[in-house]
């Protein structure tokens, strides 16, 4: 008697198994491996068990069937739960887009029709530690003076990368938005 209702648990575990990786997979419902673990159980526990015993497996297809019902109600909270995040970010992004409309909207009719080009420059002046930016975006132009270490200048011999304005130590940007 104890060896059936070990092999009855065995049995059960084996078609809880069944049932986790069925219910996994996207083509399978939950009531379609519940009821696959179910007959898998069923086979089983047939066969474990003698025909003319008056001992049953009823209590272990209950346990069965009550661990994948937590099971399949746990999982499908947890997608409820996925499905209502994805909503709340929907509509926050929504919003957000909308926030930037309107923001867009009062830049507009503050500053006018926004230009399309956007342009920017930078200049290093030789043998210091300036740093000269210029930019220009949505009709305004900014420049900017900073003080930036040229941590590589010594690698770079005592006339530097090279001598005035070139590519070393100029940089040019052009955005056109259409």
């Amino acid at each position: 008697r104890g060896h059936a209702r070990r092999q009855l648990s065995i049995l059960r575990e084996q078609a809880l198994s069944s049932y986790k990786s069925a219910s996994k997979a996207s083509q399978a419902s939950d009531y379609e491996a519940m009821l696959a673990a179910d007959s898998q159980f069923l086979r089983g526990a047939e066969s474990a068990t003698r025909k003319s015993s008056t001992w049953t497996y009823d209590s272990e297809r209950s346990a069965l069937q009550s661990v994948m019902s937590d099971f399949a109600s746990t999982t499908k909270k947890l997608t409820e739960t996925q499905v209502q995040s994805s909503q709340q970010q929907s509509t926050a992004m929504q919003f957000l887009q909308h926030q930037q409309q309107m923001i867009q909207q009062l830049q507009q009719q503050l500053y006018g029709q926004s230009s399309p080009w956007n342009m920017g420059c930078a200049y290093r002046i030789p043998d210091t530690n300036f740093n000269l930016q210029g930019s220009y975006q949505q009709g305004r132009a900014n420049f900017q003076l900073s003080c930036v270490p040229d941590e590589y200048a010594p690698m770079l011999g005592p006339n530097g990368f090279s001598n005035g304005v070139g590519p070393g130590n100029l940089g040019l940007s052009l955005n056109l938005s259409i």
